[in-house]
């Protein structure tokens, strides 16, 4: 099966590649634009990216045609990062740890406990002091961040033990993303990390493979989490942005009066999105607690803060570069301190 899959996503990017060649052209002679994500289409993210093809096909119709596929039908992120970087598609959306490995600058989203609140993450996140050198650090990849969405706050949530301390993780074992920021992350707080893919932790949970994850409220409702993990813990250990990539060759092709109006565009995705997240996070929390049963806890993050320092150091002095960008965010936090729960 699996390798039935692969052979898929390549014939899928043969395909894409035949259509990049001769320029991506539709029937009518417009250039299709193709955007790329794994969420489905009721996310908030297919509704900020329709908003996008919406606002791309009513101001530039006459020449380009903006089309969106999501939940992985053009292949998994690490795929459609790599048909974007080839310029195969022209857009896509792109997880953190991915973009790490294109560049270093990224590491420093992943670091827990970075931003003190949902405040200061969203105003560190539209400085373009702070996001410029990150976002334009992949120029020699070939491609781009041009927005970021909201990716909301990471949390842990477990099955039998609720955490309200470090020390509650002592001899779990908890999925993380496959990042070593994550599982180092893990072994600083006393925990055992076990990174697998998003798709295999439902069944390891039910399973009792894991003992519990770490995500957002969403990962309760989508993803049935919530039916087997009824303990959810508001440490907000990291709050991770998506990205939207776009291919450089595509984005430098367009005219002036163009480029604008994607400026205007990838705006709009961004607003849109966090509109929705907003919404959507209400709607999970809501249903997590009446249907699912799921209680939520709001521990004291102090002790997980402290535990989690001696990453910082690391990672800054691993990447000396990110300082200045560490600075500004420390400056943001200062102004929007931890929030009361």
């Amino acid at each position: 099966m699996k390798q039935l899959k692969k052979f898929g996503l390549l014939l899928c990017a043969f395909s894409l590649s035949c259509a990049m060649l001769s320029g991506c052209s539709g029937t009518d002679g417009k250039r299709i634009v193709r955007i790329g994500h794994n969420q489905s289409t009721n996310h908030p993210t297919h509704i900020a990216l329709t908003a996008f093809k919406d606002y791309i096909n009513e101001q530039l119709g006459d020449h380009y045609v903006v089309e969106v596929y999501p939940s992985e039908l053009l292949g998994s992120q690490t795929d459609m990062v790599q048909l974007t970087q080839t310029g195969a598609i022209d857009y896509c959306i792109a997880s953190n740890a991915i973009l790490e490995t294109f560049s270093k600058n990224y590491e420093i989203f992943n670091l827990p406990y970075l931003f003190a609140s949902a405040d200061a993450y969203h105003h560190s996140m539209d400085d373009p002091a702070i996001t410029d050198p990150i976002f334009g650090s992949t120029k020699k990849a070939g491609f781009t961040a041009v927005t970021w969405l909201d990716a909301g706050t990471r949390n842990f949530y477990t099955v039998n033990r609720p955490i309200e301390s470090p020390a509650d993780l002592k001899g779990l074992k908890i999925r993380v993303q496959q990042s070593p920021t994550n599982i180092e992350m893990m072994r600083l707080l006393g925990g055992s990390a076990t990174p697998m893919g998003f798709g295999d932790v439902y069944t390891a949970l039910q399973s009792n493979i894991i003992d519990g994850a770490e995500n957002n409220e969403m990962a309760l409702t989508d993803n049935g989490h919530g039916d087997v993990c009824k303990y959810y813990s508001y440490d907000m250990h990291q709050m991770v942005p998506d990205i939207l990539i776009g291919n450089n060759a595509f984005i430098e092709g367009l005219s002036p009066e163009e480029r604008a109006i994607f400026e205007e565009g990838y705006q709009l995705v961004n607003r849109v999105q966090r509109e929705e997240w907003v919404k959507a996070v209400e709607a999970a929390k809501d249903r997590a607690q009446n249907e699912q049963k799921v209680e939520f806890l709001y521990p004291d993050q102090a002790p997980f803060v402290e535990a989690c320092t001696p990453l910082h150091q690391s990672v800054l002095s691993g990447n000396p570069t990110l300082q200045p960008i560490y600075d500004g965010i420390q400056s943001y936090n200062q102004q929007y301190p931890t929030e009361t729960q």
